[in-house]
């Protein structure tokens, strides 16, 4: 990060995208975790089905952060309902949020 002339404030005056490093191979670890557990569940641990559905919620939950964390970086609605298949409108309903 570099100064501006004249500014002693280091800090940028927008939030600076950042590179994507390997989220497809570590979604693709989530997943095969995510079945494997649906495998051991579906083996007879009723129990554990509760577990399973707290990990939807918590899920829901980490979603949530992820759009808070990309509006943070600059992302426009439109754009996170682009990656959806969702509309600005539908996005910004679900997650909340300034109507930019």
């Amino acid at each position: 990060m570099t100064l501006q002339p004249g500014n002693r404030d280091s800090r940028p005056s927008k939030p600076r995208r950042r590179d994507v490093v390997e989220n497809d191979e570590y979604a693709a670890f989530a997943r095969r975790i995510i079945r494997a557990y649906a495998r051991r569940v579906a083996t007879g641990d009723v129990e554990a089905l509760t577990d399973m559905v707290a990990l939807s919620a918590l899920l829901d939950e980490a979603i949530g952060e992820a759009v808070i964390g990309l509006r943070s970086h600059g992302y426009s609605w439109a754009e996170i309902g682009q990656r959806l298949g969702i509309s600005r409108q539908a996005a910004q309903q679900r997650w909340g949020g300034d109507p930019s």
